[in-house]
C-alpha cells in the first residue's frame, strides 16, 4: 500500500515561515518526481515547487515564479522524505498543500502524478 503524508502546515502571520514536510512509503522504486502543489481559495491546484531526480541522488528543482527566492525544496531520499520551506510568507500563499510523487514530467502537472497525500493546511494573516 502506497501511503504519502504532508505535515507542518499551520496559521502564521505575513512574513512568517513554514516547513512542511512529506513522508511517502510502499513504493516499489524510489519515485523520480516529487512536487508539492497547493489548491488556493480560488480553487485552482497549481504546482508549487518540484525535485526531480537526474542521478543517484542528485537532483533538480524548479519553482513557480510567484514563489521564486521564497520557498526551497528539497529531499532526503534516504528517509522517504520531501520538504518545503518557506519563508516570507503572503496572504496570497494560502491554501492546502498536497504532496505528489511520481515518475513522469512535467513537475508542475497533476495528471503526471500517481500518488497524493491528503494536504495540509496554510493559513497566512495579513
Amino acid at each position: 500500500l502506497v501511503q504519502v503524508m504532508e505535515s507542518g502546515g499551520g496559521l502564521v502571520q505575513s512574513g512568517g515561515s513554514l516547513r512542511l514536510s512529506c513522508l511517502y512509503s510502499g513504493l516499489t522504486q524510489r519515485p523520480v518526481f516529487t512536487s508539492w502543489f497547493r489548491q488556493t481559495p480560488h480553487n485552482v491546484r497549481e504546482g508549487v515547487a518540484g525535485a526531480h531526480l537526474i542521478s543517484g541522488n542528485i537532483y533538480e528543482t524548479n519553482y513557480r515564479d510567484s514563489v521564486k527566492d521564497r520557498f526551497t525544496v528539497f529531499r532526503e531520499n534516504a528517509k522517504n522524505a520531501v520538504y518545503l520551506q518557506m519563508n516570507g510568507l503572503k496572504p496570497e500563499d494560502t491554501g492546502v498543500y498536497f504532496c505528489a510523487v511520481g515518475n513522469v514530467p512535467p513537475w508542475d502537472d497533476p495528471e503526471s502524478f500517481d500518488y497524493w497525500g491528503q494536504g495540509t493546511q496554510v493559513t497566512v494573516s495579513t
